[in-house]
């Protein structure tokens, strides 16, 4: 049986996460389909930040925001909304400044992730 409460004590409402997705069964499934989007949606972000591309940046920080919502990242899904609707303004100067703080985020988030799934 795997350790609910790593996820809670790191931040992670995961009732929030229950009441949209229904049971454990398919929460952990959707914490998969996380972390397998992750691998290619994080070097994605930092290569459109690095092009100053606020279109396609604005799009990837999006759907972190969604899933980050719908799995209960309290933080990150409010990162990345910040990240998003700077974006959307063209605000690159808010991009860099906070990028380091979302990149952490979602790396923890996936450290925690990984350690909860046993991978």
């Amino acid at each position: 049986m795997k350790d609910v409460e790593l996820l809670k004590k790191n931040g992670i409402d995961v009732a929030h996460g229950l009441e949209l997705l229904g049971d454990m069964e398919m929460y952990e499934e959707t914490l998969q389909d996380f972390l397998t989007e992750s691998e290619t949606r994080i070097p994605d972000i930092k290569k459109y930040k690095e092009l100053g591309d606020m279109d396609n940046y604005a799009i990837l920080v999006h759907a972190m925001k969604s899933d980050s919502k719908y799995l209960g990242f309290t933080k990150l899904a409010n990162l990345s909304y910040n990240h998003e609707m700077e974006s959307k303004a063209s605000n690159i100067e808010y991009i860099n400044a906070h990028y380091e703080e979302l990149m952490q985020e979602v790396t923890h988030i996936i450290e925690i992730v990984k350690q909860y799934l046993n991978i």
